[in-house]
């Protein structure tokens, strides 16, 4: 495997972490919007990965290496239902519902994909000075 292949897998973590960093940002952001029924509240979103993986020697190197996010799915965990009569979005019964959105969940989430956005980057990095120095040699 060439160094800049490297490049291009660890390309392929960077912009499916940065997805996951996006649907954290869209599930803290909506965390306390309210609803007047449950089918309308929020529901917390998460990304879904999948390897992509070359098949050594079968094609070349033509089939790509890596991650990629295939979809976005929502949280099936129930809504939260409060009892706020006064709220202009509270139901017949005086009920407004709440997302499925966990905080605490979500700032663990975060840190795991910075922690992981961080390692890929040290990954280009580090392959960039080796392509560097392998350079330096043919002078």
């Amino acid at each position: 495997m060439s160094l800049f292949r490297v490049l291009d897998i660890a390309g392929t973590a960077l912009g499916a972490e940065s997805v996951r960093l996006n649907l954290v940002a869209s599930n803290l952001a909506n965390a306390e919007s309210a609803a007047g029924s449950e089918a309308g509240a929020y529901r917390a979103r998460q990304p879904i990965f999948a390897t992509l993986l070359e098949e050594a020697g079968m094609t070349g190197g033509d089939v790509p290496a890596g991650v990629q996010v295939t979809g976005i799915i929502e949280s099936a965990a129930p809504t939260r239902r409060e009892y706020q009569p006064d709220h202009p979005l509270a139901d017949e019964t005086g009920y407004i519902y709440l997302p499925n959105v966990n905080p605490v969940a979500e700032m663990t989430d975060m840190i795991s994909a910075s922690r992981a956005f961080q390692t890929n980057t040290e990954v280009i990095n580090t392959a960039k000075q080796m392509i560097l120095r392998l350079l330096a040699l043919g002078q």
